[in-house]
C-alpha cells in the first residue's frame, strides 16, 4: 500500500482544477490529471477511488473552504449592517482571490449528475444556521432561505465574475448591490 503524500494530494487537487477548466468534466481523464500533476495514475487512485469521486471530494473540500473563509469574516459583535456587509464582501473578496477554484465550483454546481452525490457539507449547514439565527433575531426579514441565499450569493458572484468591467467598475456595482440587499433584507 503506498503512503499518501500532501504535497502529491495538492497536485492533484490543483492539476483537477485547471483541467476542468480547460476541457470540461468529460474531456479531464484520469491519465491527463495524472500527468498535468506529475505523478502516475496509480498514484491518483491512491488518493480517489475514481473521477466522479475526486471530483465530489474536491468539491466538497472546497465548498468547506469558501463557507469558512465567509464565516471567519462575522462575528456577533457586529452591528446588521457590518453582518451583512461582511458576508456578503468576504464571498466577494474569495472569488477574487481564488478564481479558479470558484470557477471549478460554479461549473460543478451546474452539473446535476455531479453534484447530486453530493452531501451536504458542514460549511454550507453553517451558513443556514447564521441565516436561521439572523432571522431568530429579527436582525433580518423572514424570507425563505432559499431567497435569502440567492439575494445575498447570486447578484454577488455576477459582479465579481463580470470580467468585462474593471476593477473599480465592479467594486461600484458591489457596493451599490451591498445598499440593495441591506434595503431588502435589513429588518
Amino acid at each position: 500500500m503506498r503512503i499518501k503524500d500532501d504535497e502529491k494530494e495538492q497536485s492533484i487537487k490543483e492539476a483537477v482544477v485547471k483541467l476542468i477548466l480547460q476541457e470540461g468534466f468529460h474531456g479531464t481523464s484520469i491519465s491527463k490529471i495524472a500527468k498535468e500533476a506529475g505523478v502516475s495514475p496509480a498514484t491518483v487512485y491512491t488518493y480517489f477511488d475514481s473521477k466522479e469521486v475526486m471530483l465530489q471530494d474536491i468539491y466538497r473540500e472546497y465548498t468547506e473552504e469558501i463557507c469558512h473563509y465567509v464565516l471567519s469574516k462575522v462575528h456577533y459583535g457586529m452591528d446588521k449592517n457590518q453582518l451583512i456587509e461582511a458576508l456578503i464582501q468576504s464571498y466577494y473578496d474569495y472569488i477574487e482571490e481564488n478564481q479558479n477554484i470558484f470557477s471549478f465550483l460554479d461549473q460543478f454546481s451546474n452539473s446535476p449528475s455531479l453534484v447530486n452525490g453530493c452531501s451536504e457539507t458542514e460549511g454550507l449547514f453553517n451558513i443556514k444556521l447564521l441565516i436561521a439565527d439572523l432571522k431568530r433575531r429579527e436582525i433580518i426579514k423572514n424570507y425563505h432561505n432559499e431567497n435569502v441565499y440567492a439575494m445575498i450569493f447570486y447578484p454577488i458572484k455576477a459582479i465579481a465574475v463580470n470580467y468585462s468591467k474593471t476593477k473599480a467598475e465592479r467594486t461600484e456595482l458591489l457596493d451599490e448591490m451591498i445598499e440593495m440587499i441591506k434595503d431588502t433584507l435589513l429588518v
